[in-house]
């Protein structure tokens, strides 16, 4: 706070303080989820693509998706990469992550995992 004479001025830079730190929770809640997840979808991702891919082709984009998340965020580091076009055509090409009918639990698994790190990215 700044003094001008007996009044107190609240400055922007409080604010901006606060918007930081709101930015910087965001964030971490999607590393949180990145991290939580990240180890699993490396390994269910390829097996979903080679057991279901034949009958469901839209999940050779979805690895393909998957694998340009994890490039960017490699690439990115502590910086908060700009992943929003990967999620929003993940979303239009899953159907907002509608699990087809006769797939494996396996492949339910990855739809949520990708959900909940697309619900965290765009919070963000």
């Amino acid at each position: 706070m700044k003094t001008a004479g007996n009044k107190k001025i609240k400055t922007a830079g409080k604010r901006n303080n606060k918007k930081e730190g709101e930015s910087m929770a965001k964030q971490t809640g999607f590393n949180e989820a990145w991290k939580k997840h990240f180890k699993t979808l490396e390994l269910y991702v390829p097996v979903v693509e080679r057991v279901h891919g034949s009958h469901h082709p839209e999940f050779y984009e979805v690895r393909r998706l998957f694998d340009e998340i994890r490039r960017e965020i490699e690439e990115a580091g502590s910086e908060g990469p700009e992943l929003d076009k990967y999620f929003t055509k993940l979303r239009e090409i899953t159907n907002n992550y509608t699990v087809p009918d006769g797939v494996c639990e396996t492949y339910e698994a990855v739809y949520s995992m990708l959900a909940e790190i697309d619900e965290a990215c765009r919070a963000r």
